[in-house]
């Protein structure tokens, strides 16, 4: 009986018969052999027919295919050097299961909003498929690396009645009788996590009330927050180092085909799977910006400009550490020895990106943290159980979040935030 096997299956199967279930990408003919250019969701290859081998009938029904027109195919697996894949079909049989008229998305340039008014069918194209494996790649990294540093998997709800940075950029929503909102963070309740477990790390779906046609915002995006018990800014900033330099290491890995497909120079991400990301200090961050005649004074925040220009001058990521307080959230630990400044830093990917990850220090004294709460202008009732964490047994933690899509912007060396994402919500389409 012969073998179905997917693409990706074709190179332990050289020389051999096999079945595959496809869809047509492309097509040509030049009379007496047809190329066809094939996918199956796991990669993308061509199958090569030639007329002699077919009925007329047959024949006649290969020619009848249009772009992703479904089918099942039997042949050879031969090897193909000309191709990203390495290997081709020689095709002996094909079975039609439908065929398809005028799709939208044809083999020609197309402008960023048609692609995303048809995102549901972009998908099957050669350049998302190529970021959503890396995404896959990139969330099973996440799961082993935090596994393996001794991390538990702990869910925060999408429902919040508080907010982690303000209610300014929250989508609020009637709950019964009460006031909630779409999470803007799982950051809170992962400190409850790391208070019962040790190390816990969220990995979850967060929202932004703010509309932007940058690449760095999207009103919906998924965020990964590690919190520890027991650990100071300088161990957190440790972990996130490891982290993020495992996350390219199984990207280069184990992604090359994909990688190709999106032409990614991957000699640039080399760097930041070797660690030694330098720690650059926020003063000395304005100082750089300022040496580079920049209108920039201290106490302000960086924007996507100063970001690009401070990581266009590292080879892989960098942390900006130790912001003034007036322009962080209200939970960050003020520095011992600067009161203006919290325990805190940004880490910044390289080419321009900016930041991808944020993190601090928690403020674990009670009365700091509650006179910090009524500064920031918040609702204290709504914060009587994240209190209660340093009522009872509260000790040193920290913790960071990494937008996942931002990461994977920068992987991937995209334009456009947008495209990191599987299927983006209306709501995101619809901005102006």
């Amino acid at each position: 009986m012969t073998d179905l096997i997917s693409i990706k299956q074709a190179p332990e199967y050289v020389g051999k018969e096999v079945k595959m279930h496809v869809w047509l990408t492309d097509k040509r003919s030049s009379g007496k052999i047809m190329f066809l250019q094939l996918r199956d969701g796991t990669a993308f290859f061509q199958g090569v027919l030639l007329k002699k081998d077919f009925s007329e009938e047959k024949f006649d029904l290969a020619k009848s295919l249009r772009q992703e027109a479904s089918f099942y195919i039997t042949g050879v697996i031969n090897e193909d050097e000309r191709s990203h894949f390495g290997y081709e079909i020689k095709i002996s049989d094909l079975e039609l299961v439908s065929n398809t008229e005028d799709y939208p998305i044809g083999n020609k340039e197309h402008g960023i909003d048609f692609l995303l008014d048809h995102r549901h069918l972009w998908l099957r194209s050669r350049r998302p498929f190529a970021i959503m494996q890396i995404r896959n790649e990139m969330i099973n990294a996440t799961y082993d690396f935090f596994k393996k540093e001794g991390f538990i998997k702990f869910d925060a709800p999408i429902l919040m009645n508080s907010a982690p940075e303000g209610t300014t950029e929250l989508f609020h929503i009637e709950y019964f009788d009460n006031d909630a909102y779409l999470s803007q963070s799982g950051q809170l309740y992962a400190e409850v996590g790391a208070e019962a477990f040790g190390k816990v790390f969220t990995f979850g779906p967060t929202f932004r009330a703010e509309k932007s046609k940058t690449r760095r915002h999207l009103t919906e995006f998924w965020m990964i927050e590690p919190e520890m018990a027991w650990t100071h800014q300088d161990e957190s900033l440790d972990v996130q180092e490891r982290y993020i330099s495992y996350l390219v290491k199984r990207v280069i890995d184990n992604c090359e085909y994909e990688l190709n497909i999106l032409g990614r120079d991957v000699e640039k991400l080399r760097p930041a799977a070797e660690g030694n990301y330098t720690r650059l200090k926020y003063d000395d961050a304005v100082k750089m910006l300022q040496d580079a005649g920049r209108d920039f004074k201290w106490g302000d925040d960086f924007g996507a400009p100063d970001e690009a220009y401070i990581s266009e001058q590292f080879d892989r990521p960098v942390f900006i550490m130790n912001y003034p307080t007036s322009i962080k959230p209200f939970y960050m630990k003020k520095d011992p020895e600067n009161p203006k400044e919290y325990l805190c830093a940004d880490m910044l990917a390289p080419e321009g990106y900016g930041e991808i990850v944020g993190g601090s220090e928690r403020e674990e004294n009670f009365d700091v943290l509650k006179a910090q709460i009524e500064e920031a202008g918040l609702n204290l009732e709504n914060y009587e159980w994240y209190l209660d964490l340093r009522r009872y047994g509260s000790v040193p933690h920290s913790g960071f979040g990494l937008g996942f899509e931002r990461a994977i912007t920068w992987i991937c060396h995209l334009d456009h935030l947008r495209e990191a994402i599987p299927f983006p919500r209306m709501i995101n389409r619809m901005e102006p």
